[in-house]
């Protein structure tokens, strides 16, 4: 149904809590080319991308563009804050929560947080399960969601989009591993692991189907609830893979040093480049001012300052589009 950010264990990624507690032991750690320091405050990805981790993100801003923010909603101009909600699970660079354990850090409240500075707007995360953040915008409650919410067809009956990154899956498997994916034939057979109720899951099931009725083997789909269940299974040798999203995979494989990907492809499939955008309720008015919001920091430059921070240059587009072509829906 969607690339969301599903629940994770407590706080972090499986392979950045493990180079923490490597941390413990001296002022720097690495693991597969990776460091961390004592205090557990930052850590150096495999290119040398540095992290912040703590509360204190000292995050890129932007001024206020008027004639935009004059496009906002008069209610939520007079209210003065942005209510940006996102999923509470922690999936590192997307959202995640800060080494206080309270604190949502990571691409997407960074992206928000320059929208709102183009609004003049006080921007207030809302951190809740993956479901309610539909909820809370069908009542009203949240004005935008940005939790890697994938533009969908389905969706555009009752949701507006304002395009902000492009929407790349990937697969994730042990480091030296000699099979690349580039379409069903390659995963027939194959022991995957997936997140359900999101677009990663059609996907496979699809491609599960299509390899089965091409006489070949169907896919053995594993479920497991953390991130850290998940890549224990990898690491044992359990499953062969993971499918996830691209800015999640990558960012486990420049932290921790233990896996590679070996194929990427389209969150909306063979035919549309998938498309995460921010979410508002459907003719609520706001869509307008969020896309213009965007592409007004997209051509000033600290939206490609952010995307750089986190390691996610690769992710960037040209320019936020209002509700382009998304996802299909699935026939029948």
């Amino acid at each position: 149904m969607s690339t969301r950010l599903p629940r994770r264990a407590a706080g972090t990624a499986f392979g950045l809590a493990a180079a923490l507690v490597l941390a413990a032991c001296s002022s720097t750690a690495s693991t597969g080319g990776t460091s961390t320091d004592k205090a557990g405050d930052t850590v150096t990805t495999t290119d040398g991308i540095k992290i912040n981790l703590t509360a204190q993100q000292n995050r890129t801003t932007t001024p206020k563009v008027d004639a935009i923010a004059a496009l906002v909603p008069a209610a939520i101009r007079k209210r003065g804050t942005l209510e940006v909600v996102e999923s509470s699970g922690s999936t590192p660079p997307l959202g995640f929560y800060a080494t206080d354990n309270k604190t949502v850090i990571g691409v997407e409240p960074d992206i928000a947080s320059l929208v709102a500075d183009v609004l003049g707007l006080k921007v207030h995360y809302n951190p809740v399960e993956w479901a309610q953040i539909f909820v809370g915008l069908d009542s009203g409650k949240y004005d935008v969601g940005f939790s890697n919410i994938t533009d969908t067809e389905e969706r555009k009956e009752k949701y507006d989009f304002a395009t902000y990154r492009l929407d790349n899956l990937a697969f994730e498997a042990r480091k030296g591993t000699d099979w690349k994916v580039t379409g069903p034939r390659d995963v027939a057979g194959r022991t995957i692991a997936v997140d359900s109720g999101t677009n990663q899951e059609k996907l496979l099931v699809e491609w599960s189907k299509e390899d089965v009725s091409n006489g070949l083997k169907p896919v053995d789909i594993k479920y497991y609830h953390t991130t850290s269940d998940t890549y224990l299974a990898l690491g044992s040798g359990r499953i062969d893979a993971w499918l996830g999203p691209n800015p999640s995979a990558a960012y486990h494989v420049a932290t921790a040093g233990q896996t590679q990907i070996i194929g990427t492809y389209s969150g909306a499939g063979a035919t549309v480049q998938g498309k995460i955008a921010a979410t508002t309720k459907k003719d609520n008015g706001l869509v307008r001012a969020l896309s213009e919001a965007l592409n007004a920091v997209i051509k000033n430059g600290t939206y490609g300052q952010v995307l750089k921070r986190w390691g996610l240059s690769n992710e960037a587009v040209t320019t936020s589009e209002i509700n382009p072509p998304g996802l299909p829906k699935t026939a029948g």
